[in-house]
């Protein structure tokens, strides 16, 4: 069994890295951030990538799961909000 020591530590940094971005992309779903969820979560998608490349050896699925990673968060975020604790109450009517 042979172990390539620079794959391992890329596994590794890639790892904390990814670590640091899913923190970051949790972040921005608690503060209901399309734009910011979306981008973390292409990061994250990214650097966890480097596991799926090492085990397949081909790098283009790398970014169909990138692209669908940053629609999936944004459209999420976007669409499908919670309610509010304290909605606001209704506009007056305009004449």
């Amino acid at each position: 069994m042979n172990i390539d020591v620079w794959v391992a530590i890329g596994v590794l940094i890639a790892t904390a890295a990814t670590d640091a971005a899913y923190v970051m992309f949790t972040s921005a779903v608690v503060a209901q951030n399309a734009l910011k969820a979306a981008n973390w979560s292409s990061v994250w998608y990214m650097l966890s990538s480097f596991a799926v490349i090492s085990y397949t050896g081909n790098w283009v699925y790398v970014g169909f799961a990138v692209i669908g990673s940053w629609i999936g968060a944004y459209l999420t975020l976007k669409y499908f909000k919670r309610e509010p604790a304290n909605p606001p109450g209704p506009l007056k009517p305009t004449a």
